[in-house]
């Protein structure tokens, strides 16, 4: 039986499994996504109610071959709590991508920081840094797993982008040149490209998209999502229904 002590995790979601026990969906560091079974978790007396909740950093122990593993033990592991009003939203958000973009036991360490600082980034309450943010991190994501194509060449001709002309990201073709909106300019798919292979790519990406004129923001934000839609196999994503009910209310 495989023992994993102290791993660093993220709770994306839960099932009930029985009166007292949960089915966990946890992002780990070194092993991947995970399926996990807390038994007593849901008793009043049970000291994992406080700790099994999304988008705050847990420690977790856990054995078993199956698919669905046991949980031993799980605390917290500090830095911050959970977010808060539309930021927990947003999170959740997160959390969807994951759970529908990233296989069971497939390991993504590289992802794993990237997500913790993108969750820290939206713990600490920064409103104004949440629509750049989110870009940053579905950018770095479809990377991750190998959706996101070379952002300084189209795809099929695999000619260097001009910094004066339109290309749009689709995703049956890649990157290509378009006319028709919504689309951004090779200089700026250009910008994006060199962020991803900085030194610290998420803070590069954010700044990026946060200078950004609006209108170019809600371009990549329209091609970002029907690439992520696309290979997710909706038409949308759940939490984004919610949150633009709520934006309606």
């Amino acid at each position: 039986m495989q023992r994993v002590l102290d791993e660093p995790a993220f709770v994306l979601h839960h099932y009930d499994w029985s009166e007292s026990s949960l089915i966990l969906e946890v992002f780990t560091r070194h092993l991947g996504r995970v399926a996990l079974v807390a038994k007593g978790a849901k008793r009043p007396t049970s000291q994992l109610r406080a700790v099994l909740l999304p988008l705050q950093p847990i420690l977790v122990c856990f054995g078993g071959e199956g698919e669905i593993r046991t949980l031993k033990s799980a605390e917290w592991a500090g830095g911050h709590v959970m977010p808060t009003g539309d930021a927990l939203l947003s999170g959740y958000y997160l959390n969807e991508l994951m759970l529908r973009l990233i296989a069971r036991d497939d390991p993504h360490s590289d992802l794993f920081d990237i997500y913790r600082q993108t969750v820290k980034v939206l713990a600490s309450g920064l409103d104004h840094t949440t629509a750049p943010l989110l870009r940053a991190f579905e950018l770095m994501l479809l990377r991750d797993i190998g959706f996101l194509p070379d952002l300084s060449q189209q795809t099929l001709t695999l000619q260097a982008l001009q910094a004066d002309k339109h290309y749009v990201l689709l995703a049956e073709a890649g990157l290509r040149s378009s006319q028709q909106a919504p689309y951004l300019l090779g200089a700026q798919w250009l910008q994006l490209h060199a962020a991803l292979g900085s030194a610290n790519p998420l803070t590069g990406l954010l700044r990026t998209c946060a200078e950004w004129p609006g209108e170019d923001r809600a371009s990549l934000q329209t091609q970002l999502r029907n690439l992520l839609h696309y290979h997710c196999g909706v038409n949308s994503l759940r939490t984004r229904q919610v949150m633009m009910e709520l934006q309606a209310l």
